[in-house]
């Protein structure tokens, strides 16, 4: 029973809208109405700026974090990817806001944040390699989820310091989180194919933009 109340817990706490609540507190405007209405980190550097996009990040990550660390706060032996899991499918698809969420990126790092840190810091290292080399965040947030589930597997063999043990679950968690994310980015792999996906000004595509200006 104390399980099944902390999975809740975990899942409210995914719920919360920080990119929705900022907006609304700090900007008065609610992120939904503009760019692409979505709730997320993304929307929120394009709609209220760099500050709030990154308060916003940070403020997601956590919301996996804080999950994930509920079974070990409360001393439960249970795999603390379970309570993680809950936060990713709050953020998702929060109570809060109707059910229309982000697309659960950030939280599902911050899932990781509080499996194991540095293996949070090395997939944070492989996105941001990824968004520099795309300068499109979503492009980068999809590849990312692919070579971290790969890691899952290689890392306990060829570099156990960035992951000490094999846990299939953590894969398995991995494998379903990264098809979730490539599904909940359908629209931006159209723009994708298209090219018409926005791009971040950041990495080769600024560098490039501001050597063509000149």
């Amino acid at each position: 029973m104390k399980i099944f109340g902390l999975l809740i817990v975990a899942y409210l706490i995914g719920s919360i809208p920080s990119g929705v609540w900022v907006g609304q507190l700090f900007y008065q405007k609610d992120i939904r109405n503009f760019g692409s209405g979505n709730m997320g980190t993304t929307n929120t550097f394009r709609v209220l700026g760099k500050k709030a996009g990154i308060v916003v990040f940070i403020l997601d990550i956590l919301k996996g974090t804080l999950a994930t660390l509920l079974p070990i706060i409360f001393h439960l032996s249970i795999n603390p990817l379970w309570f993680g899991l809950a936060a990713i499918l709050g953020h998702t698809f929060p109570v809060f806001a109707k059910f229309k969420g982000g697309k659960a990126v950030a939280t599902s790092a911050g899932m990781l944040l509080g499996y194991y840190p540095p293996f949070f810091f090395y997939s944070l290292g492989i996105f941001f390699i990824l968004l520099f080399l795309s300068s499109t965040v979503s492009l980068s947030s999809m590849i990312a989820a692919i070579l971290v589930t790969i890691s899952t597997i290689i890392l306990p063999v060829i570099f156990p310091v960035l992951l000490p043990k094999q846990d299939w679950f953590l894969t398995i968690i991995a494998f379903a989180v990264t098809c979730f994310i490539i599904y909940r980015h359908k629209d931006n792999l159209k723009r994708i194919k298209n090219g018409t996906e926005s791009r971040v000004p950041f990495g080769l595509f600024k560098a490039k933009k501001e050597k063509t200006k000149k």
